[in-house]
């Protein structure tokens, strides 16, 4: 499996672990609105609150990370294919007058 591949799979699972946990505090502070116990209400909530902030704060750096890494990888690609057309300029003037052929005669047929 790739690097990426399992850092992927990484941040999936802690987002799902993270979602889990906020999900199960706002049940408890749900839970315990029915029972009107100010204190207990006023407690849970505070955690709700911290748990909220910190899967926000979560979320936003892996947000961050992704849009780097997204970046870094369109960055390369298009990186390799410049040096594809530097080291093969005929091949690519090829590919390129083909590809035009076959969308002019798609566009025609309209």
């Amino acid at each position: 499996m790739s690097d990426h591949t399992s850092h992927t799979r990484e941040t999936s699972d802690q987002l799902k672990q993270d979602l889990q946990h906020l999900s199960q505090t706002v049940e408890e502070l749900v839970n315990a609105t029915a029972d009107d116990s100010r204190h207990n209400i006023k407690e849970l909530r505070e955690r709700a609150e911290q748990r909220l902030h910190e899967t926000r704060a979560r979320l936003e750096a892996r947000g961050g990370r992704a849009y780097h890494d997204a970046r870094e990888t369109v960055t390369q690609q298009a990186d390799a294919c410049d040096r594809y057309v530097r080291d093969n300029p005929w091949t690519s003037i090829g590919i390129g007058a083909a590809a035009g052929v076959v969308i002019g005669m798609l566009i025609g047929r309209r």
